[in-house]
């Protein structure tokens, strides 16, 4: 990216958007203290605190980066990945329990997950190199299934019930423990940052070149010389290293982790906010995780008052990639080669 480039994409509705995002924390925090003071005059407003806003926006910084990861798989190179929760998982418990068994500190867990997480893509990606379509599909269920049962069954390996990890520390930057939720704010805002301009630097590289290449029609990239076991691996590698960092930032941000927090509904999510926004555009899984991430808490929260219907918002999810089908099958901004 030249000084050109990064010169146009400097307009004035780009400043104030961007300047919005980092003085968000201070912009929640101001409406509480406003909606405290109403409040001893007698005027309540049904707001709710700016905190959990900002929890709510954190999570949603976690979806569109795994998204964005997805994309890489899913969009590049159009191969449809039905497990990309398992290097999410991979990641979470290479850090839990690298910070609750061994005492690391989560600067040192945070490499090592990315590097775990791209080692296990490579080792799912070898044996799929030439799986397509649903066969490949059915190979990515299949490894997210099995890691999510022996985390969830093994107990002498996690060292409690349902793949709990439990006490996970906080992290610490220079003494100071980054524990409030505008901490992770600004800790998801540095990494999101970090995951899409790597992966727009990849997408206007030859790489990103070769992958869109691939996803049009393998043969004839193999034909034009382009090694497609080679790129396709690499693709494999970078999006499960993003899931991986994924991983590494829920563990001490939740303070434990579970196996449930890592179920194949959770793929099924990514992968819809893959496609709502359009495969092979990273600002479509951007604003596509936005849309169904925030209206994945909110509907949590909701739908808690209901138990009855505590899964009905993944038909919410459905109605709506239905009617997205009808309207839009591209998705909302779709990345054309």
């Amino acid at each position: 990216m030249n000084i050109e480039t990064i010169r146009d994409k400097l307009t004035r509705k780009n400043i104030i958007f961007f300047s919005f995002v980092l003085i968000f924390p201070l912009f929640m925090y101001a409406v509480d203290y406003i909606t405290q003071l109403l409040s001893y005059q007698d005027i309540y407003l049904p707001t709710p605190s700016g905190d959990y806003i900002l929890y709510i926006v954190v999570q949603v910084g976690l979806y569109t980066l795994l998204a964005v990861g997805l994309n890489i798989v899913c969009g590049f190179t159009g191969l449809l990945d039905l497990g990309y929760v398992g290097f999410y998982l991979v990641g979470g418990y290479t850090a839990g329990l690298l910070m609750t068994r061994l005492g690391f500190s989560y600067w040192v867990v945070l490499p090592l997950a990315v590097l775990n997480g791209a080692l296990w893509g490579l080792l799912r990606g070898a044996p799929t190199l030439r799986l397509t379509g649903d066969y490949f599909a059915i190979v990515t269920f299949g490894f997210a299934e099995l890691l999510f049962r022996i985390v969830k069954n093994e107990i002498w390996l996690i060292g409690d019930i349902n793949g709990f990890v439990k006490n996970i520390p906080h992290i610490t930057f220079f003494g100071i423990e980054l524990k409030q939720n505008w901490h992770h704010y600004y800790h998801i805002l540095i990494l999101l940052g970090l995951v899409i301009y790597v992966t727009y630097r990849l997408q206007h590289s030859r790489v990103g070149r070769a992958w869109v290449a691939i996803r049009e029609d393998e043969q004839a990239a193999a034909s034009m010389g382009i090694n497609v076991s080679r790129y396709k691996s690499l693709a494999f590698a970078v999006s499960a290293a993003i899931g991986g960092l994924g991983g590494a930032f829920l563990a001490p941000f939740g303070s434990l982790i579970s196996a449930k927090s890592f179920e194949f509904w959770e793929s099924i999510l990514i992968l819809c906010m893959v496609i709502l926004g359009g495969k092979g555009s990273i600002k479509g899984s951007v604003i596509g995780a936005i849309i169904l991430g925030s209206l994945s808490e909110i509907l949590r929260e909701i739908l808690s008052n209901f138990p009855q219907f505590a899964g009905a918002r993944y038909l919410i999810f459905g109605v709506i990639l239905i009617l997205l089908m009808r309207f839009r099958p591209d998705g909302l901004i779709f990345k054309r080669a």
